[in-house]
């Protein structure tokens, strides 16, 4: 791999110093970032940066009609807290995110509503884990009470066949 060490430096995270080197430079996010390693020239710290195309902003339109700049990192906290206690690996939920962010740019429009979000959410959820499906589109539609559950699960078994393993909960 060919370094180029003529690439602007970084203020080091430990001492702030400018003068760094770097170490590797590889591609990230399925190559839409650069992953560089760095050096610390004055106290050998070894920091890691990424560089990535800067994208035009989006703005999500509430559903209330305010305004805010869409952030990726809601969207992937928002599917953390949908899979809290579950079995689904990080890396899973920032592809799902990242997957999101792609469909969403790939639009020609830079301002779309929320519910053009949540319903891809729900979609990515769906796919990956029923359970968190379920918790997010709760919040999301706003469920007031126990038979909107019920009905959310029952949808569910459209896409889902029950196991014979797992024990009838509703009859």
């Amino acid at each position: 791999m060919v370094l180029n060490l003529a690439l602007p430096p970084m203020r080091c995270p430990k001492c702030h110093n400018l003068d760094d080197k770097v170490i590797d430079s590889r591609t990230a996010r399925e190559g839409a970032a650069i992953r560089r390693r760095r050096e610390c020239l004055a106290c050998s710290f070894r920091f890691t940066t990424y560089e990535e195309i800067e994208q035009m902003e989006m703005v999500v339109v509430k559903r209330n009609g305010g305004r805010e700049p869409f952030s990726r990192e809601k969207l992937l906290k928002g599917l953390v807290k949908a899979c809290e206690k579950r079995a689904v690996p990080l890396g899973t939920l920032e592809q799902a995110a990242d997957d999101i962010v792609a469909e969403l740019e790939a639009n020609a429009e830079r301002e779309f509503d929320s519910r053009s979000v949540g319903v891809r959410v729900m979609e990515k959820l769906h796919a990956i884990d029923p359970v968190a499906y379920v918790r997010y589109a709760s919040v999301y539609r706003q469920f007031q009470d126990v038979g909107e559950f019920i009905e959310a699960i029952h949808s569910m078994e459209q896409f889902h066949p029950r196991s014979e393993r797992q024990p009838e909960l509703f009859n």
